[in-house]
């Protein structure tokens, strides 16, 4: 096996059966050159991402990212693989990886974003807010870097969305059928929706989930009774928009929304609404 490429002291890239592997490993690259031999005894990990475009964004960001970033990000992915079964897009090596690096950047430097949608995530996703926790946890160990719960959530939505891009399907169903809800916003309310605002990328990022949720048939079904009534009766109007997404649902894919999804839904239609820009 020879050397293509050197990246860095501890990363080089090599060509197998016409593909490129990215390998990683310390001191893998100390004073060798392209067409030198790898020496196998110092390798540590072998990324072998399927998609040439995946692989030279990968590249580059190795170019930029300290080494032990791109361990930590692998230690996370591993345990989301293997310790909490997550099918994983290759993608997840590239955001979370930049992810953890902007994330200690900021640290640093002490600037702290607020995850705006940090409720939304410790309450729908579950299991990959319990990723991200033990992704700070890795974090601290490595680097004894406290990074905030915020950043838990943030890296949970770099999981879920390797887990979409993974089993996405019908990219052309889901974006339609996100489109068609939006509409029946926009009509209902009459209004045009301002797609600057924060709660548009809420609303946006909720429907995304939403809609591959009814697509794979995951609906979320936690009985709420108490307060899908409360929701009812403090949001009656989005609740009404609400029943008419259930409706289009219902005669698109034959889908019935359950009692939390419409929860939720309407929650989200409330506070996309709330403020509106230009009336019709």
């Amino acid at each position: 096996m020879k050397i293509a490429k050197v990246i860095n002291n501890n990363v080089i890239s090599v060509i197998e059966n016409g593909k490129e592997l990215v390998i990683m490993g310390r001191g893998i690259a100390f004073q060798k050159r392209p067409g030198d031999e790898v020496d196998e005894t110092k390798i540590e990990k072998v990324f072998k991402l399927d998609n040439k475009d995946l692989i030279s964004k990968f590249k580059e960001l190795l170019y930029e990212v300290p080494t032990e970033y791109i361990r930590i990000a692998e230690e996370i992915i591993q345990h989301a693989k293997e310790e909490r079964n997550k099918k994983l897009n290759d993608i997840i090596y590239i955001s979370l990886t930049d992810h953890i690096h902007f994330a200690i950047e900021r640290h640093r430097q002490g600037i702290q974003i607020v995850n705006p949608l940090l409720w939304e995530i410790k309450r729908i996703y579950q299991d990959e807010f319990q990723i991200g926790k033990k992704a700070l946890q890795i974090i601290q160990q490595r680097l004894r870097i406290d990074l905030p719960e915020d950043e838990a959530g943030f890296i949970a939505m770099h999981i879920v969305n390797a887990e979409l891009n993974e089993q996405m399907g019908d990219v052309a169903s889901m974006t339609k059928m996100i489109q068609d809800i939006l509409t029946i916003v926009k009509y209902h309310f009459k209004i045009q929706l301002d797609e600057e605002s924060l709660n548009y990328f809420r609303f946006l990022t909720h429907l995304k989930f939403f809609v591959h949720r009814l697509l794979n048939q995951h609906l979320l079904n936690h009985e709420e009774h108490d307060l899908y009534e409360l929701v009812k009766q403090k949001y009656c109007e989005a609740y009404e928009c609400t029943k008419k997404i259930a409706e289009y649902i219902m005669k698109t894919i034959g889908c019935t929304l359950t009692s939390e999804e419409e929860i939720y839904l309407t929650i989200h239609i409330e506070r996309v609404t709330s403020r509106r820009s230009i009336s019709d």
